[in-house]
């Protein structure tokens, strides 16, 4: 190993670390068949936590940075259900610059009554999504009409992955009665591909997630659809002045979901049909992980007020829908629930995914314990969860070590989806303030108390998007509001823990390693992580996987299962830092590997 300064630039060191492998390291590397049927990783993982009140400190810095997004959701006296679901919002890197930079979807006008069968459009600026670019000094730059991503119509969700492995991420949205795909041009502005592509879809799409499928190198296209929908006026509720409601889903029918495997060369053909991913669903969410270790990705969807489902994916690359058999569609009473936001990862540290879902007052947040057998417990009663979140209604979700005490937490946008839930239910709230969960290892624990005044403001909240904006080590995240505001939230917390930050870029596997498992090991035990911008509702996060390490200043070991099939190791990897990855490329019997650190 040879290691020197590459470039330096104030109090910023910037190191080049170049790793040759030779043959003897070949162990370390295996192909896709090896991983088939991998050993149980060890029960060793992070020690809990002496200290179950730990503070985090998240501040609102939206002003402060020059970010001024007003979501329009127009409500109207048909209560139309469209209007109260709110929008996405996404974090990524648009011109390779190394900071993050931020999309927000907004909403389109329709009339009141508004006609059957119509489209809303985006009729001026006040209803364009907006693209803001991250300047050197932290602040934010709007870019939206020199980018080309105004959008059209109502925006819903947002995916982003590079779907064409050139090296910049792409960006995918969906929306109610078409969706739209942007090629990056590399500069920061985009070019609508989304006829070329075959993506459009009909219907009312809501979340979306980039995932390599059949581990082929190229990302394929999965888009959940909410419900079949019109503007019916339809009365819900009771027939008297101010107790019209918006009508629940079972007045609705499902809808299947839509999958696009990647062609290549820029075109997509739909096979939710082909893959077994066309089952009726009512879904919000999606989430994707390796659930039982068998070397193929599956996928979680959140579905509103209808079983959840679990598509496992079976070893010729068709899925079968699990959910129940798995013991995660439903809660410890048997009872279907209003899903929304979900997170698929592993938050006890023993290796396995596990799965949390938010969803409305008095039905408490579900988390599901991955048994490691192919099912799972639901954990929300044990864990401390459910008692927390029972007057409560989450979208957003997101787990993340926001204290890097090597144990992931939970933060959680929240805020019920009837306006007028208070004058029939005086015990809950159509604004509600955010949630900070800590996770001790042993428990979750509210924490939102004494984590600051953004955890005493009451927001609609909707979706939720998480990253590091500004390398710091501390995972920051950007909340959507419904009908409002969308917020920065810079993470200030107090802590000596240390962290690394890992950006993995596949060459054999997809570019942006989405679908790789991370396990990490210091001298107090293992974390493991899947890579994925997906998850929480209708938004796309940071690709970037980061740990926190606790009192361990270095990475003892990292090791890497790419898509691929190869497994990369890295050993003594100092912390405080992020971290290039790529994938070795395998010739011979040797192996060439490289990691870039920036401190």
């Amino acid at each position: 190993m040879s290691r020197q300064v590459h470039e330096s630039k104030g109090n910023q060191e910037i190191w080049v670390v170049r790793l040759v492998l030779a043959a003897a390291l070949c162990a370390v590397i295996g192909v896709h068949g090896a991983l088939a049927q991998p050993a149980k990783p060890a029960t060793q993982s992070m020690p809990p936590t002496d200290s179950a009140l730990v503070p985090g400190r998240f501040v609102d810095i939206t002003e402060k940075v020059g970010v001024h997004f007003l979501h329009q959701a127009p409500h109207t006296t048909r209560k139309y259900l469209l209007e109260t679901m709110g929008s996405g919002v996404a974090l990524f890197d648009c011109d390779n610059d190394g900071r993050l930079d931020l999309y927000l979807v907004n909403g389109a006008p329709y009339s009141d009554p508004e006609p059957k069968g119509s489209i809303p459009q985006k009729t001026g600026p006040e209803y364009w999504n907006r693209m803001y670019r991250q300047k050197p000094d932290g602040t934010f730059e709007d870019i939206t009409e020199k980018s080309g991503l105004k959008g059209v119509g109502y925006g819903m969700g947002v995916a982003v992955g590079d779907y064409d492995n050139d090296g910049y991420e792409d960006v995918f949205v969906t929306s109610y009665g078409g969706n739209r795909l942007y090629h990056n041009n590399g500069d920061c502005t985009f070019t609508d591909v989304t006829d070329q592509a075959g993506v459009a879809g009909a219907g009312w799409s809501t979340s979306a997630a980039w995932v390599d499928l059949d581990n082929d190198g190229l990302l394929d296209l999965v888009v959940l659809r909410y419900i079949k929908w019109d503007w019916n006026d339809v009365w819900c509720g009771e027939h008297k002045e101010g107790y019209r409601n918006y009508c629940h889903p079972d007045v609705f029918e499902p809808i299947s979901m839509l999958a696009y495997h990647n062609d290549g060369h820029g075109r997509f053909t739909e096979v939710s049909h082909k893959l077994g991913l066309d089952k009726p669903a009512k879904a919000l969410g999606i989430a994707v992980a390796d659930y039982d270790r068998d070397g193929r990705i599956d996928l979680f969807i959140a579905n509103d007020s209808m079983q959840e489902f679990l598509f496992h994916q079976k070893v010729d690359g068709t899925f079968e829908e699990i959910g129940l058999e798995s013991e995660v569609a439903v809660n410890s009473e048997g009872q279907t629930y209003a899903g929304m936001g979900v997170d698929f990862a592993d938050y006890d540290n023993d290796g396995w995914p596990d799965i949390v879902v938010t969803d409305l007052a008095n039905q408490r947040y579900a988390t599901y314990h991955n048994r490691r057998d192919g099912n799972f417990d639901y954990a929300s009663n044990a864990n401390g969860l459910a008692a927390m979140t029972l007057l409560h209604s989450g979208w957003g979700v997101r787990f993340l070590d926001y204290d890097n005490d090597g144990w992931k937490d939970l933060l959680i946008a929240q805020g019920h989806d009837l306006d007028n839930i208070e004058r029939i239910s005086p015990q809950l709230h159509y604004r509600e303030p955010m949630l900070l969960v800590r996770n001790t290892g042993r428990k979750f624990v509210d924490v939102s108390p004494i984590s600051g005044d953004i955890f005493k403001k009451d927001w609609v909240g909707r979706g939720l998007a998480i990253g590091d904006l500004d390398n710091d080590g501390r995972i920051d995240a950007v909340v959507t509001t419904n009908g409002g505001s969308a917020h920065v939230l810079h993470n200030e917390s107090a802590s000596n823990n240390h962290w690394i930050s890992l950006h993995l870029t596949g060459h054999k596997s997809n570019r942006d390693g989405i679908g790789a498992l991370v396990k990490l090991t210091t001298v107090q035990g293992s974390q493991w992580a899947t890579v994925t911008t997906s998850g929480s509702y209708l938004s796309a996060s940071d690709p970037r996987v980061h740990f926190g390490l606790g009192s361990s200043a270095v990475a003892d070991r990292i090791e890497i299962s790419w898509p691929s099939g190869i497994v990369q190791t890295l050993t003594s990897v100092q912390g405080d830092r992020q971290v290039q990855v790529d994938e070795p490329v395998v010739k011979g019997n040797q192996v060439a590997a490289a990691i870039s650190t920036h401190q």
